[in-house]
């Protein structure tokens, strides 16, 4: 877990406004299968939002701390019941070379077709 000066813990902070949670945790807490949908949500986009069922504010924080030991993610914040979560992904996604399309025929005006 690495931990965020507070300048990237802002900028993280602004990014992650705008998006919605990917992952819910309900009753049975951090089971097998919602730790494989983190770390395949973390693979595919770096920073996620986290909602958690529950009440218990002390319970929401030990979870949070949880999920960063297990995943090697850095908490980055904590509102009501949603975690934010960042883990850098050491290589870029590939991206894909756009193709050109192909150029159309300039278009052949009436006179054209009259002096040929």
């Amino acid at each position: 877990m690495k931990s965020l000066s507070s300048a990237e813990r802002k900028l993280l902070k602004a990014r992650a406004h705008a998006l919605s949670p990917v992952v819910t945790v309900g009753n049975e807490r951090l089971s097998p299968p919602v730790l494989k949908e983190i770390e395949t949500s973390l693979k595919a986009h770096d920073l996620i939002k986290i909602r958690v069922t529950g009440d218990d504010r002390d319970a929401r924080l030990g979870l949070l701390g949880e999920i960063c030991n297990r995943t090697g993610a850095s908490p980055v914040q904590h509102i009501g019941k949603i975690l934010v979560v960042y883990r850098e992904n050491p290589e870029p996604p590939a991206t894909i070379p756009k193709k050109r399309p192909a150029r159309k025929q300039p278009r052949r005006t009436k006179r054209s077709y009259q002096n040929s």
